[in-house]
């Protein structure tokens, strides 16, 4: 037992071929996220980082929020000072690329080889077999994301700018841009995005850079790579993509179109939402932003509060499910959810394995989607419980659409944690930081096959 532990005392030694990592993945990924919330929480409360100074717990949220890409807060951030509000976004930043892509990119820039450890998180995040591809779709990923939140900050600055001036605007256009691409949705605003609701530039800009960085980093690097060995047209052909971004690209669709005549056949006469707009063109822009914010980003358009139970509910499944895998987005993953479809079809058609695009989806597959969508249900359900107990004030629903959406890492919000007690913000920290990293970590714990010494005979159980 005691030598279990000293790893945990001792994670670094040095071998006789160079540093030994003695912590597994999925550890070295928590310490990791754990790591950079300290560190945040430990800048966030020196001086100058805000206008009233912040508590150790409200910096330790704020930071935690950011490095997790969720967007929940106890304390707006239009109350920090610049200086607290440039923390803030190099934490989004870190928390969207990943602590694990950014420690092996700068080991690929210097020409080092990854450690084994790394290797194998990065392969099952990256969804790649070695580790060549892995730098190379690193750079491709950097370069990516750093080109495409400057294409969207200059695109914003073009409506910013001359509302704001040339700093606050410029300021403003950058924060959103990178906030937006990895998901985070913080705004620099204590009302999110409802002041640009009648905004279609606003709105399409921040819907495309948000919807882009959740389909995941492995699809945008073989979209990438496809495009440079056929051309656009390869887009017409959508058989030349592998079957995992095919999934993820028609899912996605699929979904959003859903959720986009759900919300507007639930909003439209509302009117606390889209019925209080003055047109219809209003309506229909803020209906299809609110319809895809709440499975990646966050950003609402609209007051979240005030919507129909129907709509809740829609949202807060919406937020379960997630983006793609690897990507900025959190969730159980939208992989995940058509597994479970796939699986249950295949089932009530009595078909040994469930298949897609002519292709047999093993059982590895299946069983990995049961157990991160089982484990995703304990943890919200775990942490609910622990809310109903610390802040029995709340309503319930309350309670849920929060704990929900920490789980994701939305940060879609219905006002209920600024207003939650000490207990219950821990609670949430402990959600948003599992709800990052347990998904990718479970999917590890999974990929690790181990022979078993016993081999048990066979049993029925009656199910259902």
């Amino acid at each position: 037992m005691r030598q279990r532990y000293r790893r945990y005392l001792r994670p670094l030694t040095r071998g006789p071929r160079g540093p030994i990592i003695h912590l597994s993945p999925p550890e070295i990924l928590l310490g990791g996220f754990l790591g950079l919330s300290m560190l945040g929480a430990c800048l966030l409360k020196l001086p100058g980082m805000h206008q009233e100074g912040l508590s150790w717990l409200s910096a330790l949220f704020t930071a935690t929020s950011a490095v997790t890409v969720t967007g929940l807060s106890v304390t707006p951030l239009s109350e920090f000072t610049f200086a607290g509000q440039a923390v803030v976004l190099v934490l989004i930043q870190l928390g969207g690329l990943g602590f694990m892509t950014i420690a092996a990119l700068s080991l690929v820039m210097l020409g080092q080889r990854l450690p084994m450890h790394q290797t194998s998180l990065l392969r099952e995040a990256l969804n790649r077999s070695s580790s060549r591809e892995i730098g190379r779709l690193l750079r491709v990923i950097t370069a990516f994301a750093v080109t495409l939140e400057l294409g969207g900050a200059l695109l914003l600055a073009l409506e910013w700018v001359p509302r704001h001036g040339w700093g606050r605007g410029m300021w403003l256009s950058l924060f959103h841009s990178v906030s937006a691409f990895n998901n985070a949705g913080f705004t620099l605003w204590p009302d999110s995005l409802l002041r640009e609701s009648r905004n279609p530039l606003v709105a399409s800009v921040i819907s495309l850079l948000f919807m882009t960085g959740g389909i995941g980093f492995a699809v945008i690097g073989e979209l990438r790579e496809r495009r440079r060995e056929h051309g656009w047209r390869v887009l017409l052909h959508p058989s030349r993509f592998s079957v995992q971004t095919r999934l993820v690209l028609e899912a996605t669709v699929a979904l959003n179109l859903l959720s986009l005549v759900v919300i507007l056949a639930l909003e439209w006469g509302n009117p606390d939402t889209l019925a209080g707009m003055r047109d219809h063109g209003e309506r229909f822009i803020t209906a299809a932003f609110m319809a895809v914010t709440p499975r990646t980003a966050g950003f609402s358009m609209f007051d979240t509060s005030a919507m129909t139970q129907a709509s809740t509910l829609w949202t807060m499944a919406m937020m379960f499910i997630g983006g793609g895998s690897g990507s900025t987005a959190s969730g159980i993953k939208i992989t995940t959810f058509v597994v479970l479809l796939l699986t249950t079809r295949a089932f009530l058609r009595q078909r040994h394995s469930p298949a897609l695009h002519g292709r047999r989806i093993g059982d590895e597959t299946v069983f990995k989607a049961i157990a991160v969508a089982l484990a995703g249900m304990l943890l919200i359900f775990s942490m609910l419980f622990g809310l109903t107990i610390t802040d029995p004030d709340h309503d319930f629903r309350s309670l849920a659409f929060e704990t929900v959406s920490a789980f994701g890492t939305v940060g879609l919000s219905l006002g209920v944690t600024p207003e939650l007690s000490a207990p219950g913000q821990w609670l949430i920290i402990i959600t948003m930081l599992l709800g990052r990293t347990g998904p990718l970590a479970l999917g590890y714990l999974l990929a690790t096959r181990s022979r078993p010494g016993v081999s048990y005979a066979r049993t029925e159980l009656s199910i259902g």
